[in-house]
């Protein structure tokens, strides 16, 4: 539906994109990852066709960008991270601009492209006020709303949720998984934990160039290997941290918390070691009661620091 076939985008003596190729399909959501200036709203820019590729291809719905514009535009909704609106305009008063120029020649069809992407986004009880009154969550909503205007089989929403408050953050979450059951949805975000929770699939990008691209779960396991455990026991915290640190195959034990007769450990084993057993026998063989044993599973965010070397604050 989405595709990107060795995208490169060059401005001047400066290379934003270099040979990025991905695709998305209906009914997926893909999420677009990468540090500041790696590139992610320059690809996006491309597919939506604001601006052409200095190489490579890119398609919607098997129409090219370069060849057939409007055709492939057509089937494309793009929400910028910073929508245009006018703000002295109502929010369907809006709509039905967008739904006109996207070739909504009559008035009725107007009114009922603008009225099918209000009752998507939730925006019914603002459908009257100007946009200039809007908070900025409703504004976000808005624009997602202008890219679902003749319901495009294609979605590019950059950057939804930056400057949301929580609770909008979680309603922009629902909308996007809703949008993700028909539509291709191609979203880019810093909110690591969302895409974690929200994506099909997520493509990192670093310096213009595609790091990886799979699942999060995958990804994540293949940088990270899943070796490290936690362990809550009934026994005072020096005697654990020095118990679970003498069994063979560990690496490491941080105490994570200690209080009310019982403590928490975070153990680091050799990679591709198990030390779950030899650690409940550890347990048992001191007499302490056993509370939890559970592997830490890797985090996206975890293997994107490590794919990127970015500072957390700095991605």
């Amino acid at each position: 539906m989405i595709e990107a076939h060795e995208l490169s985008k060059r401005f001047g003596g400066r290379t934003a994109v270099d040979g990025v190729s991905l695709e998305v399909a209906r009914g997926e959501i893909v999420g677009f990852l990468g540090p500041n200036g790696a590139g992610k709203t320059t690809t996006l820019r491309i597919l939506a066709g604001v601006f052409p590729p200095t190489a490579g291809r890119a398609l919607v719905d098997g129409h090219d960008l370069a060849t057939a514009p409007l055709a492939a535009r057509a089937r494309l909704g793009y929400a910028p991270e910073r929508p245009a609106l006018y703000l002295e305009m109502t929010v369907a008063g809006q709509l039905e601009f967008v739904a006109a120029m996207r070739g909504a020649s009559r008035t009725a069809a107007r009114r009922a492209a603008a009225a099918a992407a209000i009752a998507r986004t939730g925006l019914d009880d603002v459908r009257e006020r100007r946009l200039g009154t809007l908070s900025r969550g409703l504004r976000q909503r808005v624009g997602i709303a202008l890219a679902l205007v003749g319901d495009p089989p294609a979605l590019l929403l950059d950057e939804p949720a930056a400057g949301l408050d929580p609770a909008q953050s979680a309603e922009l979450r629902r909308l996007v998984r809703a949008l993700g059951r028909d539509h291709a949805v191609f979203v880019s975000s810093h909110v690591l934990a969302d895409m974690e929770a929200l994506c099909d699939r997520v493509v990192i990008l670093h310096r213009g160039r595609v790091l990886a691209a799979d699942t999060p779960a995958a990804i994540a396991a293949r940088l990270r290997p899943s070796d490290r455990v936690e362990v809550e026991v009934q026994a005072a915290g020096a005697a654990l941290d020095a118990a679970l640190a003498a069994v063979p195959g560990v690496r490491a034990v941080h105490r994570v918390h200690e209080g009310a007769g019982r403590a928490r450990c975070r153990v680091e084993a050799m990679p591709g070691t198990d030390v779950r057993p030899a650690l409940a026998a550890a347990v048992a063989a001191h007499g302490w009661g056993l509370l939890a044993l559970a592997p830490i599973e890797p985090t996206l965010e975890e293997a994107f620091l490590a794919l990127t070397g970015v500072p957390e604050r700095a991605a």
